[in-house]
């Protein structure tokens, strides 16, 4: 393929960097480049109105550049932006937030610049992560664990992690010992290997992922405690067709059988399954933010849609007067209610397990906060939500582009107007931003 030379411009919502050809034509540029680098790129493929490229030399490096604090193997999967100053960082990430409102949402160019603030810095640059996703291979006798890269299926292996936050050295490298004696023993295998650790409460738990056929529990067991000292080790059972599998139990194999955290005054118990977000220090500061944006009293009625394991319940519960909180995953309104019990708050909360717009709450909220997945909001929960007589909405999302289309979606039906967007960076060296939007009524 042939090569060209380009000047990086900034960052995509991706690992690619942004240049543009002699012609004018727009070129992403992968492999590690960073805004102001002048670089050699070979042509990896080209459309009407924009190529792909892959960084083959950096001929001038940009003044915001930096070493890695990562290894290659990492940088390659976990912290693909660990080449850019973190101020550069951040900078790059609030562009991405106003892009987004103005080419997807449609904003006003000068109303998006305004409305975005500079994105916050909650948390420690690197060993920020309470979870750690490792995927599993074996050939013959060799096991790896090991990350999968953006946009590939291929396992890049790896003895430990600069993101991940474990006081232990080598943990990657013990747990893979530990495995490969089990597999190669047991003709085992694993989809993937879940590790959640905390700092706070000094809890470690491992979560084997695995199908359902018959598992050596007691060996596991011992063999992975003696490598690795965790505080609780489970299987996860699913079963189902690769991309719609389904969790159908978690077994106790030795400990708690869950993992504690806490975040601001709550301490939460959650089991594998269960989503909570991999920065704690970021998760305070979007309860924080939140909070700050609802003002909840004693006389409000609340709303928490897509609530998961009560991130935002319990603190919400503590200050209105009643909260109804819907989640549709299984694990997580299980985990929810044992948490609310744990807290003395289940007076105070309306726990309902269902999809968000089919068990759409019968009530007349003074506040609500929605914090849906990556895909956002269906149209007919905006519809519903823009209904209610709530003074205010947090949207808390982890997609500018679903983000930036469902903002355009409520100020479409009339009743709520965007106030503040203000994001915040979760998940430092990598392209992906939290954001937290205050919306009142018009």
């Amino acid at each position: 393929m042939a090569t060209t030379q380009l000047r990086i411009e900034r960052m995509a919502y991706g690992p690619e960097g942004i240049a543009h050809d002699e012609a004018g034509k727009t070129v992403f540029v992968a492999g590690g480049v960073v805004p102001g680098d002048v670089v050699e790129a070979e042509l990896a493929s080209e459309q009407k109105s924009f190529a792909k490229a892959n960084l083959t030399k950096v001929l001038e490096p940009s003044p915001n550049r930096v070493r890695p604090a990562c290894s290659p193997a990492e940088l390659l999967c976990g912290c693909p932006w660990a080449a850019l100053s973190r101020d550069l960082q951040l900078a790059e990430k609030r562009d991405n937030v106003v892009s987004s409102l103005v080419r997807i949402g449609k904003f006003d160019a000068m109303r998006a610049e305004e409305l975005v603030a500079p994105c916050e810095r909650p948390s420690d640059d690197w060993g920020y992560r309470n979870k750690l996703e490792l995927g599993f291979s074996r050939q013959g006798r060799r096991v790896s664990l090991g990350l999968h890269a953006e946009g590939s299926k291929n396992l890049v292996r790896i003895d430990d992690s600069a993101l991940f936050d474990y006081r232990g050295k080598k943990f990657v490298k013990s747990l893979t010992g530990a495995l490969s004696y089990l597999s190669s023993s047991n003709d085992l295998s694993f989809e993937r290997i879940g590790v959640r650790s905390s700092r706070r409460t000094k809890d470690l738990e491992i979560a084997l992922w695995t199908d359902t056929v018959g598992f050596p529990r007691a060996q596991v067991a011992k063999v992975l405690g003696d490598a690795v000292k965790a505080t609780s080790i489970v299987r996860v059972l699913s079963k189902g067709p690769s991309k719609a599998r389904r969790v159908i139990g978690v077994e106790r194999l030795a400990g708690k059988g869950h993992w504690e955290e806490r975040i601001g005054e709550e301490t939460m118990l959650l089991s594998a399954p269960s989503f909570f977000q991999v920065n704690t220090r970021g998760a305070e500061r979007l309860v924080e933010l939140v909070m700050e944006g609802l003002n909840p009293s004693e006389d409000d009625e609340a709303m928490d849609l897509y609530c998961g394991a009560g991130t935002f319940t319990l603190p919400l519960a503590r200050r209105a007067g009643f909260v109804s909180a819907v989640e549709s995953y299984g694990p997580a309104v299980r985990d929810l209610r044992r948490n609310l019990q744990q807290a003395g708050l289940e007076g105070y909360v309306d726990a309902i397990g269902g999809d968000a717009g089919r068990e759409f709450p019968d009530t007349d909220a003074d506040i609500i906060v929605v914090d849906p997945p990556r895909a956002g909001l269906a149209e007919d929960v905006v519809r519903q939500l823009s209904a209610q007589p709530a003074r205010a909405i947090a949207y808390v999302s982890c997609d500018p582009a679903t983000l930036a289309r469902d903002l355009a979606r409520f100020e479409h039906e009339g009743s709520f107007q965007v106030q503040r967007v203000t994001p915040v960076d979760l998940f430092p060296q990598t392209f992906h931003v939290e954001t937290v939007v205050l919306m009142t009524k018009e």
